[in-house]
């Protein structure tokens, strides 16, 4: 399926029937790294809505930097919704995916019934999550220069990709970006949203989040804190849940596929 979002084009995916639930994904991936968790949820009776994101995969992939501005990938949410007859879902992020969750649920919360957020925390705590997590965002510097991280991702095979991210879908991942074009559109995701100035400014003063939420984090995430998880309680406002998956990376959906299905399962209701 197909829904124009102010001029840009969404690709999305509807699987099963019941309680509506949008996955969204994040760097540098498609609706594809949530394939583990389509069916299972389907199973358990959810209508699972998976779009590419703006920029990836089948979507339109806009030329300006601004076009990625996190308003904008919220309001393509939105218009998901819209375009499948969800008035409200359970909006299920990860990575970039759950940025964008959380800015649903921030500026759309009559949209949201209950917020997932896996990796990322509320931008608030990120900003708050001190020098080491500052410390393990340094390639969100290397990436607001346009050419140079083109260059450093791609070069050698893709050498620096493979090393740095280390996918477990890896060769898959690199094989769409390079099919589809999405490298430099994903990386305006960082260019329009984590200038350099944000990480000196003060935390954002937003509203709290009125969902139940539960956050997800992984203890071998190489780019992710667990305090910008766990500091993610005070800015929200209903119900708080905290999981941490022991042992597994950053992209825990493919490699605790059944731990993480059990996990949005239990917390998530479905009719």
């Amino acid at each position: 399926m197909r829904v124009d979002a102010n001029g840009v084009a969404i690709e999305y995916q509807v699987t099963g029937e019941g309680e509506p639930v949008v996955l969204l994904h994040g760097f540098p991936d498609t609706g594809r790294v949530w394939r583990h968790q389509v069916g299972a949820l389907a199973d358990a009776g959810f209508r699972v809505i998976v779009p590419d994101m703006r920029g990836y995969g089948a979507s339109d992939k806009p030329a300006a930097v601004e076009d990625y501005a996190i308003a904008h990938l919220a309001g393509d949410v939105v218009a998901v919704l819209d375009d499948a007859g969800a008035e409200r879902a359970h909006v299920v992020g990860h990575d970039w995916g759950a940025a964008v969750a959380w800015a649903v649920s921030i500026f759309a919360p009559e949209r949201v019934d209950r917020l997932v957020a896996m990796s990322v925390g509320h931008p608030a705590a990120f900003r708050r999550a001190g020098i080491e997590q500052q410390m393990r965002s340094w390639y969100m510097l290397l990436f607001q220069f346009e050419g140079v991280a083109e260059r450093w991702l791609s070069d050698d095979d893709w050498a620096n990709m493979r090393a740095w991210g280390a996918h477990p879908d890896g060769d898959e991942v690199i094989d769409e970006l390079e099919r589809s074009g999405s490298l430099t559109p994903a990386l305006n995701w960082y260019r329009a949203n984590v200038h350099p100035s944000t990480w000196v400014e003060p935390p954002l003063d937003l509203p709290g989040v009125q969902a139940p939420t539960m956050g997800i984090w992984s203890t071998g995430d190489f780019a992710l804190t667990e305090a910008q998880m766990t500091g993610s309680a005070r800015h929200v406002d209903g119900t708080w849940r905290y999981e941490r998956i022991e042992g597994a990376g950053h992209w825990m959906q493919l490699e605790r596929p059944d731990e993480v299905n059990r996990l949005l399962s239990d917390f998530l209701p479905s009719r």
